[in-house]
C-alpha cells in the first residue's frame, strides 16, 4: 500500500512536516510494509514557508521588522530566484501577541510591507503573500505604508497606525512606491472569500477573533468604509466588495489596491505548486488533517481541498486531527472521509498523534 500523508500544520502544536512525520510512522508502524509520501500542505496561514519550500526550493531569510505593536521582530520568509514567500503571520501575527496585549485597532500590517521591499531589494519580482492569523485589522494600510505610499489625514499629516488611522485617512500619495509597486507581481492567499466590509466582511467577521468588542466592531467597520472610499477616489482601485479582500484583517483588499495583487485561493495554489495531485495519483490511501477537523475545514481550508481532490480521484481519505467536532458516520462519507484519528493533546503532540494513527488505521481500511 501507498499512503500520501499530506497534512496541514496543528495550529500551536506541530507544523505541517512534523504532522506528516508522525502520521506517516505510525502508518508504517500499523501496515508493515506501506510506502508513505510526506507532503506538508497550507492555505495562505501557518505552515505556507515550509510547504512552498520544497517545490520551488530557494532559502529561508530572516529579517528584523516591526511587529504588530511596534516591537521589532525576526521574520522568516523564502527568497528562490526571482520569487519571494512571506508569510505575514510571521511579521504580524496574532501569535506574535500575548493574549493579554490584543489592541485589534492599534495592530498594524507594518512589518508585512517591509518584507516586500527586502524581497524587492534582494532581486524578487514574484511575491507571494500567505493572508493568515493577522493581528491587525488595518486593511493593509501598515503594509503599504512601510512600503513608501504616504498615508496622511485631510491636514496633511500622517495618519495613526492601524485602523484608527483608516477612519480619519483622506489622502494617499503613491510617490515613488506606485512605480515601484508596479514592478512586482503580487499575489495574496487567501482561506476566505469574504469581503472588506459589511455584514460577512473583515471587522464584523474576524474583529472579535483579534480582541474585537462590539464597539470596537462597529468602529472598525465605519473605518474600513472610508478607507475604502478613499482607495477608491485617490488609487482608482475599488476593493469594497473583492472577493477574498477582507482576508489577514483586509490584507487581501489593500494588496490589491496598492500592489494590483491578484487574491487567489490559498489551498488550491499551494496544492498545484507542490504537485498535489501527481503525488495523489499515485496513492492508495491519503491521510490529511489539522488540529481541529470541524465544518469550517471544507470552507477554504487545506485538509478540506485535499479531501475533495482525493474524493474526485476515488482515493479514500483519512483525517488525523487533535480533535474531531464531526462525529456523524453518514456526514463524513458525504463530505468523502472514510474515518477520522483523534490524536488528543498531551505533552508530546508528535508521538500522540503517531501512536493514534497506529492504533486506528487498521480498523478504518478494514471498513472501507
Amino acid at each position: 500500500m501507498r499512503i500520501l500523508v499530506a497534512p496541514n500544520a496543528f495550529k500551536g502544536t506541530l507544523t505541517a512536516a512534523a504532522a506528516a512525520g508522525a502520521a506517516a510512522r505510525g502508518a508504517r508502524r500499523a501496515l508493515p510494509g506501506t510506502v508513505t509520501d510526506e507532503l506538508p500542505i497550507a492555505d495562505g496561514g501557518d505552515g505556507l514557508l515550509e510547504s512552498l519550500r520544497g517545490s520551488v526550493g530557494g532559502k529561508l531569510v530572516r529579517t528584523r521588522v516591526e511587529g504588530p505593536l511596534g516591537k521589532p521582530v525576526l521574520a522568516r520568509w523564502l527568497l528562490a530566484g526571482r520569487m519571494a514567500v512571506i508569510e505575514m503571520a510571521e511579521a504580524s501575527g496574532l501569535r506574535l501577541l500575548g493574549a493579554g496585549r490584543l489592541l485589534p485597532l492599534d495592530a498594524s500590517t507594518r512589518g508585512v510591507g517591509e518584507l516586500i521591499r527586502a524581497a524587492a531589494a534582494r532581486g524578487a519580482r514574484e511575491i507571494v503573500v500567505g493572508l493568515g492569523g493577522s493581528a491587525s485589522n488595518d486593511g493593509g494600510a501598515g503594509c503599504a505604508e512601510a512600503f513608501g505610499f504616504a498615508l496622511l489625514d485631510a491636514a496633511g499629516r500622517r495618519v495613526p497606525a492601524g485602523a484608527r488611522g483608516l477612519a480619519v485617512l483622506d489622502c494617499v500619495v503613491p510617490g515613488t512606491a506606485g512605480a515601484a509597486a508596479r514592478r512586482l507581481r503580487v499575489t495574496g492567499l487567501a482561506d476566505v472569500r469574504n469581503r472588506l466590509c459589511g455584514r460577512l466582511g473583515s471587522a464584523r467577521v474576524f474583529g472579535p477573533q483579534k480582541g474585537a468588542g462590539p464597539a470596537e466592531v462597529e468602529f472598525m467597520e465605519k473605518a474600513l468604509l472610508n478607507y475604502a472610499r478613499v482607495l477608491k477616489r485617490r488609487l482608482g482601485r475599488d476593493v469594497a466588495a473583492l472577493p477574498g479582500g477582507a482576508a489577514a484583517g483586509g490584507l487581501g483588499a489593500g494588496l490589491a489596491a496598492f500592489f494590483g495583487a491578484r487574491l487567489e485561493d490559498g489551498s488550491a495554489f499551494v496544492l498545484e505548486r507542490t504537485g498535489f495531485g501527481r503525488a495523489l495519483a499515485k496513492a492508495d490511501l491519503l491521510i490529511t488533517g489539522e488540529g481541529r477537523f470541524d465544518s469550517q475545514t471544507f470552507y477554504g481550508k487545506a485538509p478540506g481541498a485535499a479531501i475533495a481532490a482525493a474524493r474526485k480521484a476515488g482515493v479514500p481519505a483519512v483525517v488525523a486531527c487533535g480533535r474531531s467536532l464531526i462525529t456523524d458516520k453518514k456526514a463524513l462519507r458525504r463530505l468523502g472521509v472514510a474515518g477520522v484519528i483523534e490524536a488528543g493533546g498531551g505533552r508530546d503532540p508528535g508521538r500522540a498523534l503517531e501512536r493514534a494513527v497506529e492504533r486506528d488505521l487498521p480498523a478504518i481500511l478494514a471498513g472501507i
